[in-house]
This record gives structure tokens, sequence and C-alpha cells, in this order.
């Protein structure tokens, strides 16, 4: 029986590599504050925006709060890619509701790519989960 070992690279990014990371994590983290806030506080334009893609009114700010969530595993470096799949997740839904209102859904696959290279650049683990290049 043969097993095979993933070797994790613990040599830590280039200052410039970590920084792009943290720019690009720091960005999409105020986006999806402010987001969920809104939802939570029942801001007339989330609501708006909300039910316009078919959620009661009812459930918005349940929404705020979950994308919170997601988002505070997020920012959490120890949680950031617990976070980063729970946002792809919530983003996901967001795909799966605007394509069936028949809206462009490009934004949030945009976004989760970002999430997801925020925390790419950031934890060399993950480049050797996931390499670029051999």
């Amino acid at each position: 029986m043969e097993t095979q070992t993933i070797y994790m690279n613990t040599a830590a990014p280039s200052k410039s590599t970590r920084i792009t990371g943290w720019v690009i994590t720091i960005i999409c983290i105020l986006f999806l504050l402010v987001d969920a806030v809104m939802k939570i506080a029942s801001a007339a334009v989330s609501v708006k925006g909300s039910t316009d893609l078919g959620w009661p009114e009812s459930q918005v700010q349940g929404l705020g709060v979950v994308l919170l969530l997601c988002t505070i595993l997020y920012a959490i470096p120890r949680t950031a890619v617990l976070g980063a799949i729970f946002l792809s997740c919530y983003l996901g839904g967001a795909v799966a509701i605007m394509t069936r209102v028949n809206i462009p859904y490009y934004f949030p696959i945009v976004f989760g790519v970002l999430v997801w290279v925020g925390v790419y650049l950031r934890f060399p683990a993950l480049r050797s989960v996931f390499p670029l290049s051999k």
C-alpha cells in the first residue's frame, strides 16, 4: 500500500506578495462588511435589492448575519481559509439566485475569485496544495 504525502511549503511569501494578498483581502472585507451591515440594519437600498432578487423582506437581516459571520471568519488569519470556503458558498448562492431571475451574475464570481486570490497570496500552504507551476 502506497501513501502519498503533500509537502507543505513553509517558506514565507515575498513581501510584495504578502502585501498584495492583504490589500485584496482588506478590500474584500470592507465591501462584505458594508453589505452585511446594510442588510442587518435593513437599509432601504439593500432590502430593495434583495427583494428584487426574490428574497422575502423578513429574511434580509438573516442573510446579513450569515454574511457578517462568514466575513469575520475570513478576516481572522487563523480562520481565513474556512471563511473563504463559507464566502464561496454564500457567493455561489448569489450566482444561483441571479441566474434564476436572469440578471448578470459576473460580480459574485469575480468577487469569489478575489476572496481566494487574497488567501492564496497570503498562505504558502495553499500554494503547495494548489501550485500554479511545478
